[in-house]
């Protein structure tokens, strides 16, 4: 799974090879504690326009399909297994024409050890963004008025798989990583074949896993509150 990341940079600097079109103007603040509910940078392909166009936008971590009576059941769908998404109807649709990317710098897991649970942060050993695939939705909210600004949700959820290597080592669930050649085939909302991109994806991921470091930091990082560059640090015991 993957419940916190950290989003070290902003706006173009994310993005890097991703070669964004146009950057919202609400874009959220970097951030060494992302949880569920709160709002992250996303990259998707839109095709309001003749051509697809490449987007940064703020959304909410936690998918709310289109069809939710409230916004909460996002809470609950901040991960979704890439091996189940043709099978549950929260994330069918998106798979088949709402894909994004989620650029990070690292993520935290916890393994557990004699019991107790030590936080690791896995980043990319070379300090290139990471990118994770993910899914995205507009939820439209009818209590607000047709020219609010804010009755509009994006939010996203982050495709886990099962973990190889030596992250399997320190849970038995990974995000589901991207290069950037796969980055372009999984946003292309245009293309007819969702099954072999995704498949393409999930045989791809492993060797980007390898290139991924990991170190033990504080257990500070569970507490949401606590939100510093001190936390991607390797701990002192």
């Amino acid at each position: 799974m993957c419940g916190r990341f950290v989003v070290a940079s902003a706006g173009s600097e994310l993005v890097g090879v991703l070669r964004v079109d146009v950057e919202g103007d609400d874009l959220p603040e970097p951030s060494y504690n992302v949880a569920p509910t709160a709002q992250v940078a996303i990259v998707l392909d839109s095709v309001k326009e003749e051509l697809p166009v490449r987007r940064l936008e703020s959304a909410r971590w936690g998918l709310v399909p289109g069809w939710a009576k409230d916004p909460k059941i996002g809470a609950r769908a901040f991960n979704a297994r890439s091996e189940e998404l043709e099978d549950k109807p929260m994330f069918r649709s998106a798979l088949e024409k709402r894909r994004a990317v989620v650029p990070a710098s690292g993520y935290y897991e916890w393994k557990t050890v004699d019991g107790v649970k030590v936080p690791h942060y896995i980043h990319p050993a070379d300090g290139s963004p990471l990118l994770m695939a993910g899914l995205y939705e507009w939820w439209r909210d009818k209590s607000k008025t047709d020219d609010d600004p804010e009755r509009w949700m994006l939010s996203f959820t982050i495709l886990t798989r099962d973990s190889i290597g030596h992250l399997g080592s320190i849970h038995d669930r990974m995000p589901l990583f991207l290069d950037p050649d796969h980055a372009d085939a999984w946003l292309d909302p245009t293309t007819d074949n969702v099954r072999d991109v995704l498949d393409a994806t999930i045989d791809a991921a492993p060797a980007l896993a390898d290139t991924l470091a990991d170190h033990v930091v504080s257990k500070a990082v569970g507490n949401v509150r606590n939100n510093s560059p001190d936390l991607i640090e390797p701990a002192d015991d």
